[in-house]
């Protein structure tokens, strides 16, 4: 009931004005990422109202809800682009599901995409060692979440304190813990996880009236320049590595035959002596 509670009220607060501009932010980042990531099967879960996966060209996608948030299956979002040539499976049997508790075999993803997905999970840590065991070796998961070391999250801890007082209301909705980046970072090195690239986003003011979230989008070139790690949210891509692996058949085989040759020194002190000779 707690997750549920939470889910519901980041729904809402993603219709507000600074919703929307974190929405818009976090699909643009997706949108270019998931672009040239391939394989067979994706996999976003929860929040479907950013649309993970619609840029991305994987035969079988699916959009899963956390049992303990939703009581409906998520429809799988689509392409913005309709020349996009991949057919998305019907609705999928498991669109229900435990994320700490994937309904996948190890080594069957080749991407998950996590939008707040740990904020409002009932165990963060398992849920992303779910994710390490379902990803395929040099799979990639996205994370998107809350930076509590930014404006937004001080205005919000601030929100908090008034609101104990009856003063105030938070400003980001009251979900679960947010993970700083670098926590999530240290995670997933544990779980043998390479970072590939990160960035920040949504440097302008708290402001909850979108015409004072307008007038101050000149903070986000500014932002992004002198203070980038303290953006109100955060984009992350990982490779999962795996220990021990050698390249084998073809890719071994290009490997010896872009060796360097020897290189060729010819005697011409020799040459010289023996046109004389002549």
């Amino acid at each position: 009931m707690v997750a549920e509670a939470s889910s519901i009220e980041l729904d809402v607060w993603l219709r507000t004005p600074p919703g929307q501009c974190l929405l818009q932010w976090e699909q643009a980042q997706l949108d270019a990422a998931v672009a040239d990531i391939f394989g067979f099967h994706a996999v976003q879960l929860g929040l479907a109202e950013v649309q993970g996966l619609r840029a991305n060209r994987m035969p079988h996608r699916w959009v899963l809800a956390d049992t303990a948030a939703r009581a409906e299956p998520l429809p799988l979002p689509q392409a913005a682009d309709e020349a996009v040539d991949s057919q998305p499976l019907p609705a999928h049997p498991a669109a229900l599901c435990d994320f700490d508790a994937l309904p996948f075999p190890n080594n069957s993803l080749d991407l998950v995409v996590l939008t707040h997905t740990l904020e409002l999970a009932r165990d963060p840590h398992l849920t992303l060692r779910e994710v390490e065991r379902v990803l395929v070796p040099e799979g990639r998961v996205i994370v998107t979440g809350f930076n509590p070391m930014s404006l937004w999250g001080l205005r919000q801890r601030l929100g908090r304190a008034l609101h104990l007082a009856g003063r105030s209301q938070p400003y980001l909705p009251r979900a679960g813990e947010f993970l700083a980046y670098r926590r999530l970072r240290d995670w997933l090195r544990l779980l043998s996880f390479e970072v590939e690239g990160g960035r920040f986003g949504c440097w302008r003011p708290p402001y909850r009236s979108a015409r004072w979230l307008e007038r101050s989008a000149w903070v986000e070139r500014v932002g992004e320049r002198w203070w980038p790690v303290f953006g109100a949210v955060y984009f992350l891509v990982a490779v999962k590595r795996v220990r021990g692996m050698r390249l084998v058949g073809l890719a071994r085989r290009e490997a010896r035959l872009t060796r360097p040759a020897g290189a060729i020194v010819a005697n011409r002190r020799r040459q010289r002596v023996a046109s004389g000779a002549e």
